[in-house]
């Protein structure tokens, strides 16, 4: 039943003193994050692409969690600040070619070496297994040693040539720090980019009311062309307001001076009908005239 002479219990067994805190395998963990995507826990595999934070993720894995808009969502909080497929930068690797892969531990027989890393740093051929801190660029995807960048200081991309800046490097499975030194530059990036579209939504709009708007009646020399009746056009030159003594609108004639004008081409035309019956009056007075003076001759000579 215990206790009974055949057993001595130590003090560790009888007395319960407080528990250890477990520490995690560090490499356990580097080969976590530096083999697995961050998101799907599956491995890493091409294309892999890398978020602002520095984390690693399967490209797939990214779409597939972009697309999923059902209500039953479970939160990631690994992925909870990528909003669309532009927050994430793909990678370009430089292969190791001292990894031979997973061909040789298939029928586990073999000891599978985790530190051993698929990728290495193009300038300096340092293995990407957690050990070194690693980096990449914004703006091509490159991926370089921190070493290498320390090194050989350029303004311009080791492998590729395109330029860039420090804001745009950003460090693979970085501490706590690192992480919201990231953020912040995150934060900062993401509201810049939202000012400069609301600036273009704003400047678009001013534009395209301008192009709605009716522009101002084309005059020529601020004259307005009236034809008669008679077919000849005329040209009206607008005259200024006594009452307030402000000059009329351009392209427009007073109520006065539109029937003065008619007046005079009435007037006018009256005028040439009355030469017209004075002449054919005339005329026929003459030839009466001579039709008399005709006779009276023959008269007389008979």
């Amino acid at each position: 039943m215990g206790c009974d002479g055949g057993t001595i219990p130590k003090r560790h067994e009888l007395v319960k003193g407080p528990r250890k805190v477990e520490k995690a395998d560090k490499n356990a963990e580097l080969v976590a994050k530096w083999h697995y995507c961050a998101l799907s826990q599956e491995k890493l595999r091409r294309p892999i692409v890398a978020c602002e934070l520095g984390r690693l993720y399967n490209k797939d894995a990214i779409i597939e969690f972009l697309l999923d808009k059902s209500a039953d969502k479970t939160p990631m909080t690994a992925a909870s600040h990528i909003k669309s497929i532009k927050n994430v930068t793909e990678l370009k690797l430089a292969d190791n070619p001292a990894w031979s892969g997973d061909k040789e531990s298939i029928k586990g027989d073999k000891y599978d070496d985790m530190q051993s890393a698929r990728f290495i740093c193009p300038v300096v051929g340092l293995e990407m297994n957690g050990r070194h801190r690693f980096c990449f660029l914004r703006n091509c995807g490159c991926v370089f040693s921190e070493r290498a960048l320390k090194e050989i200081k350029s303004e311009v991309c080791h492998k590729c040539g395109v330029p860039f800046q420090e804001e745009d490097v950003i460090i693979l499975n970085g501490n706590k720090e690192d992480v919201e030194v990231l953020k912040k530059r995150m934060e900062d990036r993401r509201l810049k980019s939202k000012l400069e579209k609301k600036s273009k939504k704003s400047k678009s709009a001013e534009s395209a009311s301008q192009q709605d708007s009716p522009g101002p009646s084309k005059v020529k020399d601020g004259k307005d062309c009236i034809s008669s009746s008679s077919g000849e056009k005329r040209q009206v030159t607008p005259t200024k307001s006594s009452g307030n003594g402000n000059s009329s609108v351009p392209g427009k004639v007073n109520k006065a001076s539109a029937t003065t004008m008619k007046r005079s081409i009435a007037d006018s035309e009256k005028s040439e009908a009355y030469k017209s019956i004075f002449t054919s009056h005339s005329s026929a007075k003459r030839s009466k005239e001579e039709c008399s003076n005709w006779v009276t001759h023959t008269a007389y000579c008979f």
